[in-house]
Formats: C-alpha cells, structure tokens, sequence
C-alpha cells in the first residue's frame, strides 16, 4: 500500500516517489516520480495500457495495492470519465454527497452557478445531457475546495463540440481558483490548451517531461502549438498523416 502523508510543509502540493502498481504477474507502475505544485496544471499521456488511469487512482487514494510514497497539502478531488452520478436522487444532492454543515446548501447551489446549472437543481441524472452530467460531476468536485483536482479523462465521453465547452470551463474555473490540476488525457491538443507541463507514462514510469511555453493565449494555429503538438505525437508513436 502507497504510504501517504499530508501536511503543510513548504514545497511541492503533491509529490509521488517510487510508485509501483501490479496485477498478477503484471507490472504496470515501475517507479513513477512525480511533484505538481501549488496551482500548476500537469498533463498525463501516455499509450493506452500505459497505466495513467492507475496512477491517478493510486494518487487519488483510491489503490491500496499501490507501493510508494505520497505527500499530499491539502484536499483532493476526483473527476472520472463517466460522471458516476446517482440515479435517484437529484441533481443538488449528487452535489452534496458526503458534505455536512449549516453551508452546505449555499455552498452547493455556488458550485452549480459557476458550471451554469443553478437551475437545474432539482433535476434528475436522467434529464441532463452528456455535458450536464460532466458539469454536475465538476460541481461535486469544487464544492469541496481541492486544492488538487485529478481527472480521469473527464470529456473523453463528450461530443467535439461539448468538449471545446468543457475544456473552456475549465480554465475559467482554474483561474477563478487557482487549484492545481493532474489531466489524464489520450488528446494531444486538450494537453496543450490547458496544462502548465506535459508528463508521458511509459513502461511504467515517467519517460518525459516538456514545459508547455505557449503564453497565455494558445491557439492550434500557432505554429509553436503545432511543433509541440507534432513532437508529442511522434513521442507517442502517432504517425504524421
């Protein structure tokens, strides 16, 4: 089991060291090594089978099978793929799962103003579209403050058009409160658009490393986007079309 510690000691909010995960006779983590400070926002690639949704769980807490150490200041929250919201009951107590406190109903219905759905509320799971439901699942995760939000290929499921929205959302959240981000991701493009810094998992530990230097408005017609993106694809194996 990964022994973790918390505290508020200067440095890193997250650091992993020697992170080791396997399943029967297969060894997907090997040693992985990795630090996201305070408000920074790494992008994880890799293969598929790499092991990038494994590490975000063990970083998440939730592998007891994992070996390693991990330190993390602050709070946590997760984002999967699949929304993972509960069928019965509404929108705004899917929200509040696991919150207490004479708060909790402003600090909910604050949640679900910023990813604009204040007033569905009282909706059902079953009423929302794609997109909703990805923004509900957002909402649950903000409203207990992380400083480190880890999502698990959160618009992988959306349409190209939901995801464009989803990905603006999420810089605009970032830099409304400045929490630090882990993005498991197989897009290239969504990697650049809205991470600090690139990390590529590959037999089993981070293989690379790339700063992302593009300013603060990025577009993919920018020919530095491009060279980026290009050096990534060949780094992931991608051939040029």
């Amino acid at each position: 089991m990964a022994s973790r510690t918390s505290g508020q000691l200067n440095g890193p909010l997250l650091t992993a060291t020697g992170v080791r995960r396997r399943f029967g006779a297969t060894t997907v983590l090997t040693g992985v090594d990795l630090r996201i400070a305070p408000g920074e926002v790494v992008a994880l690639l890799g293969g598929s089978g790499s092991g990038k949704s494994t590490l975000l769980r063990v970083l998440a807490g939730l592998d007891d099978e994992a070996t390693g150490e991990i330190t993390l200041r602050g709070r946590a929250a997760v984002v999967f793929q699949e929304h993972r919201l509960l069928p019965w009951k509404r929108v705004a107590d899917n929200v509040a799962l696991g919150l207490s406190g004479p708060d909790m109903a402003e600090r909910v219905a604050r949640a679900l103003a910023e990813v604009g759905l204040a007033e569905r509320h009282r909706a059902w799971p079953a009423e929302l579209s794609g997109g909703q439901a990805q923004r509900v699942a957002v909402a649950r995760a903000l409203v207990r403050e992380p400083d480190l939000l880890l999502l698990d290929e959160p618009f992988g499921a959306l349409d190209a058009l939901t995801r464009l929205r989803m990905q603006g959302l999420l810089r605009r959240l970032r830099a409304e409160h400045g929490f630090a981000a882990l993005l498991v991701t197989h897009d290239v493009e969504e990697a650049l658009l809205l991470a600090d810094r690139l990390l590529v998992l590959e037999a089993g530990v981070i293989a690379e490393e790339l700063p992302v230097d593009l300013g603060p408005t990025r577009s993919p017609d920018d020919p530095a986007f491009g060279a980026l993106r290009r050096r990534l694809l060949d780094r992931l194996g991608v051939p040029a079309l």
